[in-house]
């Protein structure tokens, strides 16, 4: 087996998020030489927390100019990094950071990439990596002769590493920062309860175009569809998927859910999510929606129609009950 380079950029503490820690694990399953390269305002906690994982060498590239995501200093750090360890195969986590940065210096090395890699094994002993097309209907599995060889590993599809944390030694790479015309003066985040996008919550719950529609009274509740959904979301720490009927709507000049967003698109257009369970309300289930619960485990729907998508096979249980009134009552049994 070849050598391993992993590549992964460090938080604002200086350590490793779950990602880099899954894309560790990956890394460590194909056997053979692996080297580890940080980048990060500062990379020393980082190689501490993984010191134990076996890397034959840890090369940093560590400053100030390498604490924020852009792409000039980011490119520069991993190109440096990667001629560095010279390792033909390169994998990372599938970070909104590096699928940024990684693909350029792919080209830069001369070699390939391959993004949102979904699994990773040896086939005749060498790498394979599996990833999906045409709107996830269609499983592949890849391989290269060119070198290097830059995969990006999605989130969640693999376990991630954990070992006792120690002490490590740091190849420090020189790398002079280029010039940058941006300036971060500061993160502005959402309280912790105003969070509805939540990838390690066990719960998805995913709200469909019926809860901004007219209900029986003829008329259309969005403000209590907003209490119910938020009560819910802050009582469970679940995380808020939304139809593409329903994320669209805000573009129709129809009734929206004010905290929904593209963001919380789930399907074929949108993401997909691997929660462990899922549950649908006022959605039809429709195909392009449901194939972007592929990889949800257990999967349950609440809507008035008997004879929706969910009823045909792509749900576990279907709850034919008005939403709204599930809602109440189960907010009312969770105390929310």
């Amino acid at each position: 087996m070849e050598p391993i380079l992993l590549l992964a950029h460090t938080e604002a503490d200086g350590t490793l998020a779950k990602p880099a820690l899954e894309a560790l694990g990956a890394a460590l399953s194909l056997g053979g030489e692996l080297n580890v390269g940080l980048v990060g305002a500062e990379v020393q906690p980082a190689a501490n927390q993984i010191s134990g994982a076996g890397a034959k060498r840890i090369l940093g590239v560590a400053g100030e100019a390498f604490s924020q995501p852009r792409y000039a200093t980011d490119a520069a750090a991993a190109e440096a990094i990667c001629r560095a360890a010279g390792a033909g195969i390169v994998l990372a986590p599938s970070t909104s950071r590096w699928s940024r940065a990684l693909p350029g210096v792919a080209y830069r090395l001369g070699g390939r990439v391959d993004t949102h890699s979904t699994g990773l094994e040896l086939r005749n002993g060498a790498p394979a990596v599996t990833r999906w097309f045409y709107r996830q209907r269609m499983e592949a599995v890849l391989s290269r002769e060119q070198r290097p060889w830059v995969v990006l590993l999605d989130p969640g599809c693999f376990a991630a590493w954990s070992g006792p944390a120690g002490t490590a030694t740091v190849e420090n790479v020189p790398v002079e920062a280029p010039p940058t015309r941006t300036t971060v003066t500061g993160v502005q985040a959402p309280k912790a309860d105003e969070q509805t996008i939540r990838p390690d919550a066990k719960l998805l719950f995913v709200a469909g175009a019926g809860w901004t529609k007219k209900q029986a009274d003829g008329a259309i509740h969005g403000r209590e569809a907003e209490t119910l959904i938020l009560g819910f979301l802050r009582t469970t720490k679940s995380s808020l998927g939304g139809s593409k009927s329903l994320v669209d709507a805000s573009g129709e000049g129809e009734a929206v859910l004010g905290f929904m967003t593209h963001l919380n698109q789930i399907g074929q257009t949108g993401s997909t999510p691997r929660h462990r369970k899922g549950l649908s309300t006022c959605c039809h289930g429709e195909e392009p929606h449901v194939v972007g619960w592929r990889f949800v485990n257990e999967r349950r729907a609440i809507n008035l129609d008997p004879n929706c998508g969910w009823a045909r096979g792509k749900a576990d249980v279907v709850y034919v009950a008005d939403a709204f009134e599930v809602m109440r009552h189960v907010n009312q049994l969770l105390g929310a």
